[in-house]
């Protein structure tokens, strides 16, 4: 999938409601918020898009940061009225999400691909097709399958914390790099900068 083409719409997945706020399932949510603070965005709510909606300047370009009030396990639903509404290609969407198989601290960028397990991605994929942007930040793995959903249902501990509030800020400067310069400028600035899990460069 070519990358050349920078998005117009960034979505942070996650689940709405104050007690979802820290689980690591809402990073997605945590950095698009991020952008919005330092952009000039506020989100509101909007009904047609299915989500809260804002407009946000990022290194100078004006984007449109989405967070999907449908529950993660919906989260297709919200991008693909998105899509219609503005008419636009999945090429031109970036999808930040939570990763189990990226260890906590760990960011990183990808074009194309499957979902990962990451039922945010299954239902986007389902309603949208794979052709769209991926920014992937590690919440590390518990370590068993059947104990995945739990862990990406609470909140990490202060330690876990802290690696993943680094991704998100080196994820914010990949962001820059890639809007003022190009995708793999980004990718290589952020794999260098971030180097998490030599298994994590996917």
């Amino acid at each position: 999938m070519n990358a050349a083409t920078l998005p117009a719409v960034v979505f942070g997945l996650g689940n709405p409601g104050p007690e979802h706020a820290r689980d690591r399932h809402n990073v997605g949510f945590r950095l698009v918020e991020q952008l919005a603070a330092a952009g000039g965005g506020s989100f509101r709510e909007e009904a047609k898009l299915a989500g809260s909606s804002c407009q946000a300047l990022v290194a100078g370009r004006a984007l449109r940061l989405v967070k999907p009030a449908t529950y993660m396990n919906r989260s297709g639903q919200c991008v693909r009225r998105v899509m219609d509404y503005y008419q636009l290609p999945p090429a031109a969407l970036l999808v930040v999400h939570d990763d189990v198989d990226l260890p906590p601290g760990t960011a990183r960028l990808k074009a194309g691909g499957g979902h990962g397990g990451n039922n945010g991605l299954r239902d986007i994929i389902a309603h949208c097709g794979p052709d769209f942007l991926r920014l992937r930040l590690g919440v590390g793995h518990p370590g068993r399958k059947e104990l995945v959903v739990g862990h990406v249902l609470h909140a990490p501990p202060a330690g876990e914390l802290a690696l993943i509030d680094q991704a998100i800020a080196d994820a914010l400067r990949a962001l820059e790099i890639w809007f003022r310069e190009d995708f793999q400028r980004a990718v290589t600035w952020l794999h260098t900068n971030n180097p998490g899990d030599a298994g994590g460069h996917a």
